[in-house]
């Protein structure tokens, strides 16, 4: 009996070393690196939604956007209409873009072509964001308190029985799928089909969208039945290469809670009706602890 036991405990130990499992370990260590960058989701502490006018930057209470202490009591005003964001920053203050001084500055987007400018001030970064029209400023603090005491993620034990080849049915004609927000905003996003696939005994089907038209991966937003309790309320996110030979594999060990889940100032998708599932799907992230 003994020596069964200690056969059956190496086993254990040889199948928890696979190349498999190491893989799925060096991506889940990636991830939580991550988070923890210095520009990472834990650093992101504030979003300020711009009115038309100005807007004014700083410590002190009386500003439209209130930041850290770490900032001067009134550091910039940024000047909004239509669309269009531009910063100016107060006589004294040392801001940075592109590791430059800046004194005034248009600034771009996180939509725009190139990405945004990033507006640092010490531990500080600032950059402009728009979601459907809107436009407000992310705040990000290296000092943030939720990246200083982060404990790391918890995730189901590496399981090969959900890494699972599904059959992808392309749509006939060009399609798009609503996909709504968590600010409540709604955009038509192109689906190129469906991932159809089997696990738990139950067929299953998942839309995907393609992020761009040149897109290199789909992009997966689902619940499933561990949600709320065991998995981020709102769902989850799976990326998985581009079809092949008309079929796509979808691992699930891989499958990662949203912004959402780290911060209250993230502006999450969230998963269509036909992607909220009535099954459990045990592997990949579990819910995050509690934002504080």
């Amino acid at each position: 009996m003994q020596r069964e036991i200690v056969a059956a405990m190496l086993a254990a130990t040889a199948a928890a070393s696979t190349p498999y499992v190491t893989e799925i370990e060096d991506w889940r260590a990636r991830r939580e690196e991550r988070l923890e960058a210095d520009d990472g989701w834990l650093a992101v502490t504030g979003l300020f939604w711009l009115k038309d006018g100005p807007n004014t930057l700083g410590s002190a209470p009386g500003n439209d956007i209130v930041l850290p202490a770490s900032a001067p009591p009134r550091m910039a005003v940024i000047d909004y209409a239509a669309g269009k964001a531009t910063i100016h920053i107060e006589p004294g203050a040392h801001v940075l873009s592109g590791e430059k001084p800046v004194t005034t500055l248009a600034l771009r987007a996180d939509t725009a072509e190139g990405g945004p400018d990033v507006l640092v001030h010490g531990p500080l970064s600032l950059q402009l964001i728009e979601r459907g029209g809107r436009y407000g400023i992310r705040l990000k603090d290296k000092d943030a308190r939720q990246r200083r005491e982060f404990a790391g993620l918890t995730w189901y034990p590496v399981s090969e029985a959900h890494r699972v080849v599904a059959r992808f049915v392309p749509h006939p004609a060009a399609r798009t799928i609503s996909i709504a927000n968590v600010l409540g905003q709604e955009d038509q996003q192109p689906s190129p089909g469906s991932a159809i696939f089997t696990i738990a005994g139950k067929e299953v089907r998942l839309d995907p969208i393609l992020e761009a038209p040149d897109a290199k991966q789909l992009f997966f937003i689902f619940r499933d039945a561990t949600a709320p309790r065991d998995t981020y309320p709102a769902g989850r996110y799976l990326y998985t290469d581009l079809p092949k030979d008309g079929a796509v594999t979808l691992d699930f060990n891989k499958a990662y809670s949203p912004p959402c889940a780290l911060t209250a100032f993230a502006t999450c998708p969230l998963p269509p009706p036909q992607n909220r599932l009535a099954i459990r799907i045990e592997a990949g992230e579990k819910k995050p602890a509690p934002l504080h």
